[in-house]
């Protein structure tokens, strides 16, 4: 598996040089950070590359760290090369006061219900999509519940407490 991960970041390092900004091992995945602007472009060329095409996007979510500051928000997404069962994850983080990233619907037609609901929960806005709304709460919410800002257990509970769930 090393090998996979030495061949997809030589490629995308020939690439894509700096906007690589990270590349590990994490159990069996190969997994890469990558900036935001590039991201899909980055996605692109996985799919498209003749040795490694990723054809498969197999999930995408959101992701949110309120500690992280600058770089509060992201997306991670999860690619797989079925033929050769390859499998590949990519993350791009971003500041939550601006939660824009470009759509890959023109790459996955999966995509399109993945980024809604990333949407709906994260409040990630997927620049190009074609039908960009709620897709699982109700339109009138106006906050996005996944996200870390509100706690787990009600707050006159007095036997929990958020420190139970790594908070």
């Amino acid at each position: 598996m090393n090998n996979l991960l030495s061949t997809i970041e030589e490629k995308l390092k020939a690439k894509f040089g700096e906007g690589i900004l990270s590349a590990e091992m994490h159990y069996d995945f190969p997994v890469f950070t990558i900036r935001k602007d590039i991201i899909h472009d980055v996605i692109k060329f996985l799919k498209e590359d003749e040795e490694l095409a990723f054809g498969f996007l197999t999930t995408m979510c959101g992701l949110h760290y309120p500690d992280n500051a600058g770089h509060e928000l992201g997306v991670m997404y999860q690619l797989h090369n079925m033929p050769k069962n390859y499998r590949i994850r990519l993350k791009t983080f971003f500041a939550i006061s601006d939660p824009q990233i470009p759509t890959i619907t023109d790459l996955y037609a999966s995509a399109n219900w993945m980024e809604r609901q990333e949407f709906d929960f994260f409040g990630i806005i997927f620049k190009g999509h074609p039908n960009l709304k709620r897709i699982l709460n109700m339109d009138e919410m106006t906050y996005h519940p996944m996200r870390k800002e509100y706690p787990f257990e009600d707050g006159t509970r007095e036997d929990k407490d958020d420190k139970m769930f790594g908070r």
